[in-house]
């Protein structure tokens, strides 16, 4: 039962988008790492992305304001 509980309380992201245009993408856990979700931000918006049992990987392109649990990070800085 932990097992499924440390799957859904995965670690968690805050991305704000600093500019237009933001792409967020997931990345499969596993063997092969493929794609499997993106969303578009634009500037001011903001998402809240989890690690789970299948995302192991988050990539983004365009600047962001990123926090995490060990800190805070800003693209294109």
């Amino acid at each position: 039962m932990q097992d499924a509980w440390d799957a859904v309380t995965g670690e968690y992201v805050v991305i704000k988008a600093l500019d237009n245009g933001v792409t967020i993408i997931g990345l499969t856990r596993g063997r092969d790492t493929k794609f499997h979700h993106s969303e578009k931000l634009d500037e001011g918006e903001i998402m809240i992305a989890q690690f789970t049992e299948h995302t192991s990987a988050i990539k983004i392109r365009g600047r962001v304001e990123l926090l995490t649990r060990h800190g805070r990070i800003r693209s294109g800085d």
